[in-house]
C-alpha cells in the first residue's frame, strides 16, 4: 500500500510537469500567433508590443482562471466524496471492515490477512484508510485551486515571453523570420519534454508539435498580410 500511494504522489508530480509544459507549448503557439498575425499585418513595432503583451496577459489570466475554477470543481467533489465516506462509517462500521478486506483480497492478499490490516488500518484511522484505498484521496490533503491557478499563468507567461520578445526586440526586416524559426526550435523542445515525461514516442510528438504551431503561424500571418 505505501508502494502504491508513493506511485501516485510521483504520477501526480509527473501530471504536474507534464501540465507546465502544456501551459507553455499553449504560451509559445497562441503568443506566436497574435504576433505574428499583426505583423503580417503592420511593421509599427509599438502597435506589435502592444498585442503581443496583451495576448500574453490575456491568455495567462484566461489559463490561471480555467484552471482555477476546475481545479475547485475537483476540490469540492473530494470533499464530497470523503464526507460520504464518513457517514458511510458511521452508519455501517463493520460493513465497512469488510469493504477495505475485500479490496486488500482483491489486490491478492488472502483474506485473513486482508481482515487483520483492513481492522488495524482502521483502528488507526478508518476514514483516512478507506479514502486511500478506495478513492485514492488523503482526506484533509487536497489541491489547491490557488496553486494550480498561478502555475499554469506562470507555465503559460514562460511560454509565450519567447515568441514576445523576440518579435519585439529583433529588427523588422528579420524578426519575423526569426521568431519562426524560435518557436519551432522550442515547440520542438516542449513536444519532446512532454513526450518524454509521458513515456510517448518523441520523434511524432516533437512532430506533430511542430506541424500545429508552423501551421498556426503560417495561417494567423496570411490573415495579417490580408490586411
Amino acid at each position: 500500500m505505501a508502494e502504491e500511494q508513493s506511485g501516485s504522489k510521483m504520477n501526480q508530480k509527473l501530471n504536474v510537469l507534464r501540465a507546465g509544459v502544456l501551459g507553455a507549448n499553449d504560451g509559445i503557439v497562441s503568443t506566436a500567433g497574435i504576433v505574428l498575425g499583426v505583423a503580417g499585418a503592420t511593421t509599427n513595432s509599438m502597435t506589435i508590443l502592444i498585442s503581443g503583451l496583451a495576448g500574453l496577459l490575456a491568455g495567462a489570466f484566461s489559463m490561471g482562471g480555467g484552471e482555477y475554477v476546475s481545479v475547485s470543481t475537483q476540490k469540492d467533489t473530494e470533499k464530497a466524496m470523503v464526507d460520504i465516506e464518513k457517514a458511510e462509517l458511521r452508519d455501517d462500521y463493520n460493513g465497512e471492515i469488510k469493504e477495505l478486506a475485500q479490496i486488500y483480497i482483491d489486490h491478492g492478499l488472502s483474506p485473513e490477512l486482508s481482515r487483520k490490516v483492513a481492522v488495524d488500518l482502521m483502528n488507526k484511522d478508518a476514514l483516512a484508510a478507506h479514502s486511500a484505498a478506495e478513492l485514492g484521496i488523503q482526506p484533509g490533503e487536497y489541491v489547491s485551486p490557488w496553486h494550480a491557478a498561478f502555475s499554469s499563468m506562470f507555465s503559460f507567461t514562460v511560454g509565450a515571453i519567447l515568441p514576445f520578445l523576440t518579435i519585439v526586440l529583433l529588427p523588422a526586416p528579420v524578426r519575423v523570420q526569426f521568431t519562426v524559426l524560435a518557436v519551432l526550435a522550442a515547440l520542438a523542445l516542449t513536444g519532446y519534454v512532454s513526450a518524454h515525461l509521458g513515456e510517448a514516442p518523441k520523434g511524432r510528438a516533437v512532430l506533430r508539435n511542430v506541424v500545429v504551431g508552423g501551421l498556426t503561424m503560417l495561417v494567423t500571418y496570411g490573415v495579417g498580410t490580408l490586411f
